[in-house]
C-alpha cells in the first residue's frame, strides 16, 4: 500500500514538472569578445522579470522557466555599450540569444575572464595594474603575470617556487616567520598587495587560493601608495580565485622529500537557482621537515570566497584568507665582518646542513585577511567601486638569527614573545570610460584611507658563543637555555600607529587610435602617532633615523605617473615610455633640527611590448633608470646623526617572453640585468652596489610539451631553471661577503586528464648549493609527487 502511494506521488510530481516545462520556455546563449573568445561573469538579465544570471567559463548562460512571450535580454559590462536583445519565447522551446561585444576593452563589475587563449601561460590582461579597462599593450608600465596554469604544471607549492617565473626575482628570501620577499630591480619587494589593495601578511602565504601573481615593475606609489608598494623596484599583487558560474572542484595530494605532505581542496558551487550568488572554497594543509638536521613547518590555510550579482548594476564580492602555521626559523647567518676582508659564504666552512637550534624553539603565526568589494554601475560610462580590506598577522614564540663573532664563531640570538600587525584600508574609486570629442578617456578617481597598528611584547636574548667550524657537544640552543636567559634580555613592550589619507586620479587618453597618453597624480598625507611604551606609559617617536628621539610627525607627498604608448602594429606591437614616482616617509631630523622629508624615487623607462600570432607570442623588453633622492646617510661630522642628501641609482634591462610556437609546446623565459650603486652615501659604501640587492644578472626559463591530441593526449613533460650571478650579503670598501653565482634546474612529467592529474617533479636536479641574501642555504634535490581528482 505504502509503495503504491509513493508511486502515485512520484508520478504526479513528474507529470507536474513535465507539464510545467512544456508550458514554459528557455532563453540561452553565449557572450563573446570582438575576437570571438568566450567571456566569463558577464551580467545577463531580464529587466521585466527582475531576473538575472552570469555567464560561465564558456561564456554561456541560461534562463529557464519563462512564460511564452517577448522579452528584452540585457547584457551589461563596463567599457562597452549596453546591449538589449529582443527574444521571443515559445512554450517547450529553446530560444537562442548570442552576443558579441563590438569592442575589445571591456571590464566587468568583478572581472572578465577571457578563455580559449591558445597560449596557456600568457594571461596579461588585468583590472588591477592600472585600475582601468586597459590592455597590456596600452599600458606604459611593465609587469609580469604568472597564472595558475603555469605554477600548477610546475607543481609549485609555495610563493618562492612561483616567483621563479618572474624576471629578476632571484632566490626568495625566507624570513623567520615564513614570510617571503623577492628582488625587483635591485630593491627588496614583498607580496603585500592582494587584489590591488593592502594584504600584508607577516607569515607564510599559501598559494592554494591564487589565480595568479602579478609582479608590477618600478615605483608604483601613484595608484597603490606606500602601504602596498613595498619598494622602488615594484610590488607583487596576489590575485585570488573567484567563484564561477557552475559546480566543480578538485582535491589534490602531494608527497615528497623530507616527509613533505600536502592536501588541497578547491570546491565551487552556485548558491541560488539563477546562479547570481556563487561560493568557492579553497583550503590546504602542509607539513615538511627541513633538509637540515633540525627544522619543520606545519600549516593550515582556509580561503572562502562569495560573490553576488545583486542586480544587473550592483555586485558584491567577499573574500577571506586565513592561515595558521607552526614552525622553526630558517637559518639567518650574519657573518663577522670586523676582519675587513673579502670572503665568500662558500669558503667560510659554515655548515650547510646545521641549524644550531632545536625543534623546541618554534614560532606560531596566524593571518587573516578580509576583503570586500562593492561595485555599482552608475551609468554606461561610469562605475563606482568601494573596497574594504582588513589584514591581521600575529607571531608568537621564537624567532632567531646567528650572528658571527669571529671568522669561525657565532652567537645565536633569539627573540621570544608576541607581535601583531593590523592594517585597515578603505578605498573608493570612480571608474569612467567615455569620449571627449573623438578622444577616448579612461579615468579612475580615487580616495584612499590606510591605518596601521603594530604591537610588540617580546624580549631579545643572546646565548653562548660557539665555534661553527668545530661545534661542541652542547652547541644546540634549546628552549630551556633561552628561557633561563629571559630576565637578562632586552625587553620591547610597545605599540605604534600610523595613518595615510590619499586622493589620486589617472587618465588614459587616446590621442589617436594608436597613440595613448597617461597622466596620473597622487596626493598623500601621512600621520605617525608615535610609539607608546607600555612599561613607562609614555609616547615618543621611538629611535629616529637621526639617532635621537623623534616625536609623532606628519608628512605630505605628491607622486606622479606619466606614460606614452604608440601601437606600431595595432593590437600587436607597441612602443612605450614612462616616468614614474615613488616615495617613503622618513622620521627624525638632522643635527641642525631640520625635519626629514619623504624619500623620493623617479623612474624613466622605455621599451617594446608584443602580443602577436593570436597570443602565441607575448612579451616585453625594456630599459629603466631609477634615481632615488633624499636618502639618509650618516653625517660625516657626527656619526650620531644623519643627513638627507644621499642618492642611489638603479638601472638595467629586463626581458619577458611567453611563446606557444605550435600546439602543445609552451615556452617562458626572462632576463634581468641590474646595475645598482650608491651615488652619494657614506664613504664606506659610496659608488658600491648595495648589499642585499641580489645578483646583477638573472635568467629564468621554462619549456614544456603536452600531447595535444590522440591516445596520449595530456601526457607531458617540463624542464626549466634559474641562474644568477654572484651578489653580496655585505659590500663595503673594507669588507665583503660574497654569495656565489648559481644555476638551479627543475624537471617534471605529468599526465593531465579531465577527471584526474598525476605529476612527478624534481627541484634542483643537480643539488646546487645556493644561498639567499640572508645566507639561508637552499635545499638540495627534492622529489615531489602529486595526484589530483577533479569533479
Amino acid at each position: 500500500m505504502r509503495t503504491s502511494i509513493y508511486f502515485l506521488i512520484l508520478s504526479w510530481v513528474i507529470g507536474l514538472t513535465t507539464g510545467y516545462s512544456q508550458s514554459t520556455g528557455i532563453i540561452a546563449g553565449q557572450v563573446t569578445s570582438v575576437s570571438g573568445e568566450p567571456l566569463e561573469s558577464v551580467s545577463v538579465s531580464l529587466p521585466a522579470l527582475h531576473r538575472g544570471t552570469l555567464t560561465d567559463a564558456g561564456g554561456r548562460y541560461q534562463l529557464a522557466g519563462l512564460a511564452p512571450g517577448t522579452y528584452v535580454v540585457r547584457i551589461r559590462q563596463l567599457g562597452a555599450p549596453q546591449a538589449d536583445l529582443t527574444v521571443t519565447v515559445a512554450a517547450g522551446q529553446l530560444s537562442t540569444a548570442d552576443y558579441r561585444f563590438p569592442q575589445e576593452n571591456i571590464r566587468g563589475l568583478q572581472e572578465v575572464t577571457v578563455t580559449g587563449n591558445t597560449n596557456r601561460f600568457s594571461q596579461k590582461e588585468s583590472i588591477y595594474i592600472a585600475r582601468l579597462p586597459l590592455k597590456n599593450l596600452e599600458n606604459p608600465q611593465v609587469y609580469s603575470s604568472v597564472p595558475k596554469e603555469l605554477f600548477q604544471e610546475q607543481m609549485a607549492v609555495s610563493l618562492g617556487n612561483i616567483s621563479k617565473n618572474v624576471p629578476g626575482a632571484g632566490i626568495p628570501m625566507l624570513a623567520n616567520q615564513g614570510r617571503v620577499t623577492f628582488r625587483s630591480r635591485g630593491f627588496e619587494t614583498e607580496p603585500n598587495a592582494r587584489n590591488g589593495v593592502a594584504g600584508a601578511a607577516f607569515s607564510s602565504i599559501d598559494p592554494a587560493n591564487l589565480e595568479r601573481i602579478e609582479a608590477i615593475k618600478g615605483p608604483s606609489a601613484t595608484l597603490f601608495g606606500t602601504s602596498v608598494s613595498s619598494s622602488y623596484g615594484g610590488l607583487y599583487n596576489r590575485v585570488t580565485k573567484k567563484p564561477y558560474n557552475g559546480f566543480g572542484g578538485e582535491v589534490s595530494f602531494f608527497g615528497g622529500s623530507w616527509n613533505f605532505n600536502r592536501l588541497t581542496a578547491d570546491v565551487n558551487t552556485p548558491v541560488n537557482a539563477d546562479k547570481t550568488a556563487l561560493f568557492r572554497f579553497n583550503g590546504a594543509t602542509s607539513f615538511e621537515r627541513s633538509f637540515q638536521d633540525q627544522g619543520f613547518t606545519n600549516s593550515v590555510s582556509l580561503a572562502p570566497s562569495f560573490s553576488y550579482q545583486i542586480t544587473d548594476r550592483l555586485s558584491l564580492w567577499l573574500d577571506v584568507e586565513f592561515g595558521q602555521a607552526k614552525g622553526t626559523s630558517v637559518v639567518r647567518f650574519n657573518p663577522y665582518t670586523g676582519s675587513n676582508k673579502i670572503q665568500s659564504i662558500a669558503d667560510m666552512r659554515f655548515p650547510y646542513n646545521k641549524t644550531f637550534l632545536g625543534n623546541d624553539l618554534p614560532y606560531q603565526t596566524q593571518m587573516m585577511n578580509i576583503f570586500a568589494q562593492l561595485n555599482y554601475r552608475i551609468s554606461e560610462k561610469w562605475t563606482s567601486q568601494t573596497i574594504v580590506s582588513r589584514a591581521r598577522s600575529t607571531i608568537n614564540g621564537y624567532i632567531t638569527a646567528l650572528n658571527g663573532r669571529t671568522d669561525s664563531t657565532l652567537r645565536p640570538q633569539v627573540i621570544s614573545g608576541y607581535t601583531s600587525f593590523i592594517a585597515t584600508q578603505i578605498q573608493q574609486n570612480f571608474i569612467g570610460d567615455f569620449h571627449i570629442g573623438s578622444h577616448r578617456n579612461r579615468v579612475v578617481l580615487g580616495l584612499d584611507y590606510y591605518n596601521n597598528f603594530n604591537d610588540f611584547d617580546r624580549v631579545t636574548v643572546n646565548t653562548q658563543t660557539i665555534s661553527f667550524v668545530r661545534p661542541p657537544a652542547n652547541y644546540r640552543v634549546t628552549r630551556f637555555k633561552v628561557d633561563s636567559l629571559t630576565s637578562t634580555g632586552t625587553l620591547r613592550k610597545e605599540n605604534s600607529r600610523d595613518h595615510s589619507y590619499a586622493a589620486y586620479f589617472s587618465d588614459v587618453i587616446n590621442v589617436t587610435d594608436r597613440l595613448l597618453a597617461m597622466v596620473s597624480l597622487r596626493l598623500d598625507r601621512y600621520q605617525y602617532d608615535g610609539v607608546y611604551n607600555v612599561t613607562t606609559g609614555t609616547t615618543s617617536g621611538g629611535l629616529g633615523t637621526s639617532g635621537a628621539q623623534s616625536g609623532p610627525y606628519g608628512q605630505t607627498a605628491l607622486s606622479h605617473k606619466l606614460g606614452l604608448v604608440y601601437e606600431v602594429v595595432k593590437d600587436r606591437v607597441s612602443l612605450f615610455g614612462n616616468y614614474l614616482n615613488g616615495f617613503f616617509n622618513r622620521s627624525g631630523s638632522d643635527k641642525l633640527g631640520n625635519q626629514f622629508k619623504p624619500e623620493h624615487a623617479n623612474q624613466l623607462e622605455f621599451g617594446v611590448k608584443a602580443d602577436a600570432f593570436r597570443h602565441k607570442l607575448t612579451g616585453s623588453v625594456s630599459y629603466y633608470d631609477i634615481q632615488v633622492a633624499n636618502v639618509l646617510r650618516t653625517d660625516p661630522t657626527d656619526a650620531n646623526y644623519s643627513l638627507q642628501d644621499g642618492t642611489q641609482q638603479s638601472k638595467g634591462v629586463e626581458a619577458d617572453v611567453t611563446a606557444n610556437p605550435f600546439s602543445g609546446l609552451n615556452l617562458v623565459a626572462g632576463f634581468a640585468y641590474n646595475d645598482s650603486k650608491y651615488t652619494k652615501a657614506d664613504e664606506s659604501v659610496n659608488t658600491l652596489r648595495p648589499a642585499l640587492s641580489g645578483p646583477a644578472r638573472m635568467f629564468n626559463f621554462w619549456v614544456s610539451y603536452r600531447v595535444p591530441v590522440g591516445k596520449w593526449k595530456g601526457l607531458g613533460a617540463g624542464f626549466g631553471g634559474n641562474s644568477g650571478s654572484s651578489s653580496y650579503q655585505t659590500n663595503t670598501k673594507t669588507a665583503k661577503v660574497i654569495i656565489p653565482a648559481y644555476t638551479m634546474l627543475d624537471a617534471t612529467v605529468f599526465y593531465d586528464q579531465p577527471k584526474y592529474r598525476i605529476g612527478f617533479k624534481v627541484d634542483n636536479l643537480t643539488s646546487e648549493k645556493a644561498w639567499s641574501v640572508r645566507l639561508t642555504p637552499q635545499a638540495p634535490a627534492a622529489f615531489l609527487g602529486s595526484l589530483t581528482l577533479r569533479f
